[in-house]
C-alpha cells in the first residue's frame, strides 16, 4: 500500500524543550488516521513540521514518496489540505468568498468547484451571509471546505471537533467519512477526544511527552476495549484449565482475576469450579472504556 506520510526519528527543540522525541510514523493511503495524545504531548509540532511550518531539529520524513529536505517537495505539499488549530477563514467575507479567495492563493485556473464544495460541507444555503456571524459547526465546516480546495489527497484536520455540540460533531464525522469512502481521501486526525475518534479511525497513534507510545489499527484497540466477565476465583489455574477444555479466550490479570470472553452463566459456572475445588468469589460484566485503555496506555491519573 502507498505511504502517504512517514517519519523517522524525527525531533523538535525549542530551547531545552523537546516537543518531539525519535518519533517514527507511518500513515498509508486510504486511511483515516487517528493521532491521539493530551494537550501539549507533540500533536501539533508534528502537524507543523509535516506542513512545512516549521522545519525538524533532527531525524526526516517524506511526504508522498518525497523527502523532507528535497526541494520539490512543495509540490506534494500542493496536494494537502489542513486545518491547524483553527479554521483560517477572512470573518468579513462570506463562504464564497473565502473559497475564492483560497483558489486565487493556490493558483488554481478557474473557480470550478467552489458551488460543489459548498454543498458537500453544507453551507451552499448561507447566501451573503458573512462568516463572522456563522455557528461554530459553520466555521469548522468551512475551514474544512477550505482545506479541500485543490482536491487534496490528503487532508489534516486538527481537533476538527474542539468546541462543537453533538450535533455539529456528528456532521463533520459524517461528512470526513463520506470524503473517505467516496473520493479515497487519506485524513491525519489529531484529537485527544479518543471516544470520537474511535467512530473513524482505521487505525491509531499514541503520543505522550514527544515520544510514539503505541501503534494500532482499530481491531486491535477494539478487542483490548470489548466487553468481557470479570471473574475473581480462588485459583486462577484451574480457571484456565476450565476455559481451555471449553475453547473460550481469556485473559489472567493476577493471582485471583481473570477476564472471559464469554457469556457465562453463573449457576453453571459455580457448579464446574466446584467439582475443581475452586471457588468463584464474583462476576461481573466488565467493559473497559476507550477513555480508560488512553489513561491506563499513557501512565494514568497525571495524563488525564
Amino acid at each position: 500500500m502507498e505511504t502517504i506520510f512517514k517519519c523517522e526519528k524525527l525531533c523538535k527543540k525549542y530551547g531545552q524543550f523537546t516537543a518531539l522525541n525519535d518519533f517514527d510514523m507511518e500513515i498509508r493511503k486510504g486511511e483515516i488516521y487517528g493521532f491521539v495524545g493530551k494537550n501539549g504531548a507533540g500533536k501539533t509540532t508534528l502537524i507543523r513540521l509535516l506542513c512545512g511550518l516549521q522545519q525538524p531539529t533532527s531525524g526526516s520524513f517524506t511526504l508522498m514518496g518525497k523527502s523532507n529536505d528535497d526541494k520539490e517537495v512543495y509540490r506534494e505539499r500542493r496536494r494537502m489540505g489542513a486545518v491547524v488549530e483553527s479554521p483560517a477563514i477572512f470573518k468579513d467575507m462570506t463562504a464564497r468568498d473565502n473559497l475564492i479567495q483560497q483558489y486565487l492563493l493556490l493558483g488554481l485556473p478557474d473557480m470550478k468547484g467552489i458551488d460543489e464544495l459548498l454543498k458537500l460541507v453544507g453551507l451552499d444555503n448561507t447566501g451573503r451571509k458573512k462568516a463572522k456571524n456563522f455557528s461554530l459547526g459553520m466555521k469548522q465546516r468551512l475551514g474544512l471546505a477550505i482545506a479541500l480546495c485543490g482536491q487534496p489527497d490528503f487532508v489534516i484536520l486538527d481537533e476538527p471537533t474542539n468546541g462543537l455540540d453533538p450535533q455539529g460533531i456528528i456532521e463533520i464525522r459524517e461528512l470526513i467519512l463520506k470524503l473517505n469512502r467516496e473520493q479515497g481521501i487519506t485524513f491525519l486526525i489529531s484529537s485527544h477526544i479518543l471516544d470520537e475518534l474511535s467512530r473513524l479511525a482505521t487505525c491509531y497513534c499514541f503520543i505522550d511527552k514527544g515520544h510514539m507510545v503505541r501503534e494500532m489499527t482499530a481491531e486491535e484497540l477494539q478487542k483490548e476495549c470489548r466487553k468481557s466477565v470479570r471473574m475473581k476465583v480462588s485459583d486462577t489455574g484451574i480457571l484456565a484449565k476450565i476455559m481451555d477444555e471449553k475453547g473460550i479466550e481469556y485473559k489472567i490479570l493476577g493471582d485471583d482475576t481473570a477476564d472471559v470472553y464469554a457469556e457465562l452463566n453463573f449457576s453453571d459456572m459455580a457448579a464446574e469450579f466446584a467439582k475443581e475445588n475452586c471457588t468463584i468469589f464474583t462476576m461481573e460484566e466488565h467493559d473497559e472504556s476507550l477513555e480508560a485503555f488512553y489513561l491506563a496506555l499513557l501512565g494514568g491519573e497525571e495524563n488525564a
